[in-house]
């Protein structure tokens, strides 16, 4: 028995995996749409991996507009902050803790627990604080979601593939460095592909297609059902969620699901949301001319803050679009639902269901976004159900402050 199972027999109760409301905002936009724990950071959702770990599933404390579609299991539960990237050694901090303790690091609530008929933590107060001896791995900032890609998909390899065996590849034009590190699962299809392991682990997906003349270099994670277009050049530290197309360069960047960038083009240092796409040869500049440290949209203080980083490119929301030839600038963010086309570069900072380029915004109005929303989704042969449309509708009244312009399409 491996030590997750053995701390699922433990624990005797549920994983309720929370959102902090002091990092919720600054994951924006991309938390709009789904629970801090939902984002993808490696090749695993930060949900994914605790239920890995632990062998048992979980569930989620969120906002009140997002419960529906992300619920509570009844009973007692485990409270873990959503944000906590785990590893091994988290599960023996965690099977210590006791019903009258909270483990904190500094200021920040990492877990505790959480009776049935308690709607929030406001019990904390009342307990026990243990303070962390270590620094957690937190994804406080939506940067953190490629600066620790590269780390998360060594993690994830190694959680996933643990005593398995990797499908092998047939076809005689496709080259392997380090072999050792690469890993297939069945119904992956590669042909005439150069695969570069020396620096990183690389996953591929079931029924996942890489096509000729595609270059990849590790850390890369490509997930089940997503497409790596002729010729394409992905760098380390990357992921592409399941059920995407992406084609050009790649460096970087995590793709959480469902988005197509299937052209050429650059795509650096970048976080891309779910039924996104992304128009031939859009391009995202992730450093400056200066060589300055980019600054980025901060939603929790409505202006740009310093990211302290050299290097970032686009955060794009959920639903979102560009045209052919868009060009976005270092540091750029979009949020949920708009659609960015025309010439030059448009504004740094690009709200919720906007519409329109460098000539200037109008807002994308709900009913004709949501007409969109769902051919792109039927497209896949899915539907765009109640729970989801509600949670957009109320994104879109929810943006309202940030849509300062009076014209609408």
């Amino acid at each position: 028995m491996d030590s997750g199972r053995l701390f699922y027999f433990c624990l005797m109760d549920s994983i309720l995996l929370f959102d902090d409301p002091a990092i919720r905002g600054s994951l924006l936009p991309f938390t709009f749409t789904r629970p801090v724990a939902d984002l993808r950071v490696g090749i695993l959702k930060i949900s994914e991996k605790w239920e890995k770990l632990t062998g048992t599933s979980v569930s989620f404390l969120s906002q009140d507009y997002l419960q529906k579609k992300f619920p509570r299991k009844s009973g007692n539960a485990l409270a873990i902050n959503g944000a906590w990237l785990p590893d091994s050694k988290s599960l023996e901090l965690l099977k210590s803790l006791t019903a009258n303790q909270a483990v904190f690091f500094g200021k920040i609530l990492i877990a505790t627990y959480i009776g049935e008929t308690e709607k929030n933590l406001s019990a904390v107060r009342d307990k026990e604080i243990i303070q962390m001896s270590s620094e957690p791995r937190l994804l406080l900032k939506t940067w953190n979601i490629f600066q620790f890609n590269g780390a998360e998909i060594r993690k994830d390899f190694d959680l996933i593939t643990q005593g398995r065996k990797s499908a092998e590849i047939n076809d005689p034009y496709t080259k392997l460095y380090s072999p050792e590190n690469i890993f297939i699962e069945e119904g992956a299809v590669i042909r005439a592909a150069v695969l570069n392991a020396d620096g990183g682990p690389i996953y591929i997906g079931k029924n996942t297609e890489i096509q000729e003349g595609t270059l990849v270099r590790g850390p890369f994670a490509l997930c089940e059902s997503s497409t790596l277009n002729m010729g394409a050049k992905i760098k380390g530290d990357t992921t592409v969620g399941p059920h995407c197309k992406i084609g050009g360069e790649v460096s970087n960047s995590v793709i959480f699901g469902f988005s197509n960038k299937g052209h050429e083009g650059f795509l650096g240092n970048s976080v891309i949301g779910e039924w996104c796409n992304m128009g031939a040869d859009t391009n995202t500049s992730n450093l400056k001319n200066n060589y300055s440290q980019v600054k980025l949209w901060d939603y929790t203080v409505g202006n740009y803050a310093n990211t302290g980083l050299q290097f970032c490119g686009l955060m794009l929301g959920d639903h979102s679009k560009c045209g052919i030839n868009t060009m976005f600038n270092t540091g750029t963010v979009v949020g949920i639902g708009s659609n960015v086309f025309g010439p030059g570069f448009p504004r740094k900072f690009i709200p919720s269901f906007a519409w329109g380029g460098e000539e200037g915004f109008s807002t994308f109005l709900f009913p004709k976004f949501l007409e969109t929303a769902k051919a792109v989704v039927a497209r896949r042969g899915l539907e765009l159900n109640a729970e989801d449309q509600e949670i957009l509708r109320t994104i879109f009244e929810m943006s309202k402050n940030y849509r300062i312009w009076e014209t609408s399409f």
